[in-house]
């Protein structure tokens, strides 16, 4: 399918489709089980087998119509996809439609106090009792912890084998006794993040996602998708919504969402649509005759179309039968870059008014919060120190970083002294 039969179908399903009136549930029922909330999914599982570059074709279109688009956050991003590549049918029967439809939000339940950068160090314990494993650790990092059903649970199975291979994968319910979540809150105001302890919790197994013991391979996967929906950018659609019951955005009138964007002027903060957003109130400010502005927004949107042929070449890496590869990393450190310059040339754009957050500023206090959110996304997702050692280890073949040999039992090695690979 071409781009423009992709465009010309997309407008086609809106034009019948979209009301204002709907709530975000019932538009999401249609949009999710039309194709066209995950075009890149197999037909069979509520997608249309297209490439990744369908994605911001499917977003322009939902936003010139100014309708809302596929439920935000991870479950979208990271957990459709990797049980899509590693579910059985019966999984991706009882998990993708729900997270296309929004009914169910996803967190990624990964990294931990001393398991960072250094993901392969995890302690948390999945001990088997029948047909249920038994989990107790810590996670920390946890993206929308407080408003999720499920987790992305990575967790220990074996502790005698070496520690890449002695890690499993489960779907796991975050809505159960044993389970605690506490916020934790950034500089921005908001606790996007939170902390999560786990006390005699529970997974059944068949929750396990791609077999006992084989989930550093589907963590890959869903790394792998991280990396690279993080380094591409591009514009949400016209509301942005997040999705399961905890959330509280289920009932709300999808119209009321549209307008809400509508009267600010701008997009929720996003570093890939950055460029449009500046030059946007640059020009509103009267800076874009600032020959150093304008300088800097070139430069910004030179790193947005590198971006964006990225992608290409990991949609064409998809479409090859191949996972995401060194292009994702190549993408978040472009990433990381792009949010450093957002944060250096937005307040040079707002002036003093930068000082001042709030609604009532230009750009209504979006490019204040990016400037406070910069650090964050060189750091998650795989810092940016750990995104070069890929490139340099398993891309360009450099010597690995001195380490414990890896086919050492977990449980014999010292925590806290493991590579970074």
């Amino acid at each position: 399918m071409t781009d423009r039969d992709v465009r010309a179908e997309v407008r086609a399903f809106i034009a019948e489709a979209w009301s204002p009136d709907l709530t975000v549930a019932q538009w999401w029922e249609i949009l999710g089980d039309s194709g066209w909330g995950a075009p890149t999914w197999p037909e069979e599982w509520r997608g249309k087998g297209l490439g990744r570059d369908a994605i911001p074709i499917v977003n322009a279109e939902l936003r010139a119509a100014g309708a809302v688009g596929p439920p935000a956050g991870l479950g979208m991003l990271l957990a459709g996809p990797t049980i899509v590549a590693h579910g059985t049918d019966e999984q991706k029967a009882r998990y993708l439609r729900q997270i296309v439809t929004g009914q169910e939000g996803w967190c990624q339940l990964f990294s931990e106090p001393g398991a960072g950068s250094d993901l392969a160090s995890l302690q948390t314990r999945a001990e088997r009792d029948g047909d249920e494993w038994v989990i107790n650790g810590q996670k920390v990092w946890t993206s929308g912890g407080q408003a999720s059903e499920l987790g992305m649970l990575l967790a220990r199975t074996d502790p005698s084998a070496p520690k890449h291979k002695g890690i499993s994968y489960f779907a796991f319910d975050m809505n159960q006794p044993g389970v605690e979540v506490r916020p934790l809150r950034e500089m921005t105001g908001r606790a996007l993040f939170s902390e999560v302890f786990f006390d005699d919790a529970r997974v059944r197994d068949d929750a396990l996602i791609g077999g006992l013991n084989n989930g550093w391979l589907v963590a890959n996967t869903t790394l792998a998708n991280e990396r690279a929906g993080l380094g591409v950018g591009g514009g949400a659609a016209a509301g942005a919504a997040y999705p399961g019951k905890k959330a509280g955005m289920l009932d709300v009138r999808v119209g009321d969402l549209a307008e809400r964007t509508a009267r600010s002027g701008v997009q929720p903060a996003n570093f890939g649509g950055a460029f449009e957003l500046l030059r946007t109130i640059a020009d509103k400010v009267g800076h874009t005759n600032d020959p150093i502005i304008r300088q800097r927004l070139v430069e910004l949107y030179t790193l947005s179309e590198l971006g964006r042929m990225t992608s290409l070449r990991i949609k064409a890496s998809v479409a090859a039968g191949r996972a995401p590869g060194p292009e994702g990393n190549a993408a978040k450190l472009m990433m990381s870059r792009m949010c450093r310059l957002v944060r250096d040339l937005g307040p040079a754009i707002l002036g003093p008014e930068a000082m001042i957050m709030g609604e009532a500023t230009s750009g209504g206090g979006v490019i204040q919060e990016m400037v406070l959110f910069a650090p964050a996304p060189s750091i998650y997702g795989g810092s940016d120190e750990i995104q070069k050692n890929i490139i340099g280890e398993r891309v360009l073949g450099l010597p690995k970083e001195p380490g414990p040999d890896k086919n050492a039992p977990f449980r014999d090695l010292k925590v806290g002294t493991q590579s970074s690979t």
